[in-house]
């Protein structure tokens, strides 16, 4: 019964997703390689050659980013710490904040000029000051993109610049992207700067992402370009509680990548919402056999929002499915049944996983003959 029961709440992934894309046989872009990937769910909406391995220029510093707010949110680094630019920092070529050997700066302003300005000299101090030296971070990176499952990648550096082997998809792209916005949100703090300055206002700072000042609801993240990789973007952008990962590669211009991942997030904003399900009565307790509670509280799984077409968003119905009963032991979070949920036609839309809400240890021999003395002398 249990494993039939996880084997139930494990297929709502798979029956949410299904159609996603239907709707975009007709988006056609002419970007060589392309994704729109939903944050919260992690759904692909869209999604073209999106494991072509290609070169990413600076949009590889999302993983420079992402490495750097899981540092800073783990505890180990401030924003108010001090780091101090090497020579090899200071070399780097291609987009710069002019970094000087010896110079310092805070952790925050290097991660406002990677952000804004994609400073590669920023990127590399950043990348030292971590791992000490920027070899070292590289490999740091590479690990990071495993554990992500982005099975497409290998870096050679941290910022981007043409080197050989050093390439990712735009699916890898997304999941990464979508660690860093939904892991660290405080990078938005950054990503939606579109003009700022450094070294108390003696070097302007203006966004490499138009998108930033042009595009309703964006909220980053990262361009890059190079002769090689052409033009690229990770471009997010949020609207009615949904944000929306658009990655472009190889562009054949500047504009085209902003116009392709517009029109990919206005694709996704046009067809889907994102809805968060919350019961529409309480939930009931299950009953428990043999266990040292009569009663087990059913919960609604956090993984609780669904995206769907916006023509199934509306007139949702529920139904619970619970088991008459259940054997003790009740491990907390263990399955126990669904909450299925249904469009306005009354076709399947999800289910759900409702979960036990507390462990409810089994009877101990002495426990079991208490509770059948109790029955027998007292009838309760």
């Amino acid at each position: 019964m249990k494993k039939k029961l996880l084997c139930i709440a494990l297929a709502f992934v798979f029956t949410v997703g299904l159609g996603l894309t239907a709707q975009a046989e007709d988006l056609a872009l002419p970007a060589p390689s392309c994704i729109l990937m939903e944050k919260q769910t992690g759904q692909v909406l869209y999604e073209s050659n999106a494991h072509e391995k290609l070169r990413p220029a600076s949009v590889t510093k999302v993983m420079t980013l992402l490495l750097t707010m899981e540092t800073i949110d783990s505890g180990a680094l401030s924003y108010d710490d001090t780091v101090t630019g090497s020579a090899h920092a200071a070399s780097m070529g291609g987009s710069q904040i002019w970094l000087k050997e010896g110079e310092q700066m805070r952790v925050e302003d290097l991660i406002k000029a990677v952000c804004v300005v994609s400073g590669n000299d920023a990127a590399v101090a950043l990348g030292e000051h971590l791992a000490g030296s920027e070899e070292a971070f590289v490999a740091r990176m590479n690990e990071r993109a495993k554990e992500l499952g982005m099975n497409d990648t290998h870096f050679v550096n941290c910022t981007g610049l043409p080197a050989d082997g050093h390439v990712t998809s735009a699916y890898d792209i997304a999941l990464m992207s979508r660690e860093l916005i939904w892991r660290h949100p405080d990078i938005r703090r950054f990503t939606t700067i579109w003009m700022d300055s450094l070294r108390g206002g003696a070097s302007m700072l203006v966004n490499t992402n138009k998108l930033v000042r042009f595009y309703p609801g964006a909220t980053g993240l990262k361009t890059g370009s190079t002769d090689s990789a052409k033009y690229c973007i990770s471009a997010t952008a949020e609207k009615d509680g949904m944000e929306l990962i658009a990655v472009i590669l190889g562009g054949s211009t500047s504009d085209k990548r902003f116009s392709d991942a517009k029109a990919l997030l206005n694709y996704g904003f046009a067809a889907y919402s994102l809805v968060t399900v919350t019961p529409e009565s309480p939930l009931p307790a299950v009953p428990v056999t043999l266990g040292t509670q009569k009663t087990v509280q059913s919960v609604l799984t956090s993984e609780n929002a669904l995206l769907l077409e916006k023509s199934r968003a509306n007139g949702l119905t529920q139904a619970v499915s619970l088991p008459e009963s259940i054997d003790a032991p009740v491990e907390e979070g263990e399955p126990l049944g669904t909450l299925d949920i249904f469009d306005a036609d009354g076709t399947p839309v999800a289910s759900l996983p409702l979960l036990a809400g507390e462990s409810i240890p089994h009877l101990t021999w002495s426990e079991l003959f208490c509770r059948l003395l109790k029955l027998a002398y007292c009838g309760a």
